[in-house]
């Protein structure tokens, strides 16, 4: 019977360290979540221009073959890459932005950053709503919209001008539409 005594003292004592040991993990754990916090991207953040920056000027060629010509007459652009994980998943919040807003769909540029090879099965969703750009990873769309980060999305005022930016669009102001 003292054995039994014994024992059962013994499994009480490391119950109780390990329960002091896992609060003072629950601690650790606390204080590092509010040391990250500030490093954590806000809604309103976007690595790209910002609210009241203009791109600079470009030239490209849509999937259709017309030519677009600077952000001037554009109220949304959008940036996915085929080799982003999260850019499949903000399509369908992009698309809802886009017809909520009743953003007519010439208003409206989607560039996807995609080599030949690359396999985009979202490229149709975005083509219901937008004219798509798809380019390599160097030209110019991307380096007016200063985009380091994907996916980016932009509202811009009738002169071309950045109102907002985000890397979700749910995030994005009420776009002025041209």
């Amino acid at each position: 019977m003292p054995v039994l005594i014994g024992a059962v003292v013994v499994v009480g004592v490391l119950c109780l360290i390990d329960l002091l040991l896992t609060f003072g993990v629950i601690r650790r754990l606390r204080e590092h979540t509010a040391m990250l916090a500030p490093s954590q991207p806000r809604g309103d953040h976007v690595t790209g221009l910002t609210a009241g920056g203009t791109p600079e000027a470009f030239t490209a060629t849509d999937n259709e073959g017309a030519v677009v010509q600077g952000a001037a007459g554009l109220s949304v652009v959008a940036f996915f890459s085929a080799s982003c994980s999260v850019c499949p998943k903000r399509v369908p919040a992009f698309v809802d932005y886009v017809r909520a807003h009743r953003i007519g769909r010439n208003e409206v540029l989607a560039v996807v950053i995609a080599q030949a090879s690359d396999s985009v099965p979202y490229l149709a969703d975005l083509a219901e709503v937008a004219r798509v750009c798809a380019e390599p990873s160097d030209d110019s769309i991307e380096r007016a919209f200063a985009v380091q980060a994907f996916p980016a999305f932009f509202v811009l005022d009738a002169a071309g001008t950045v109102r907002g930016s985000s890397y979700d669009p749910a995030a994005l102001p009420a776009p002025v539409t041209v």
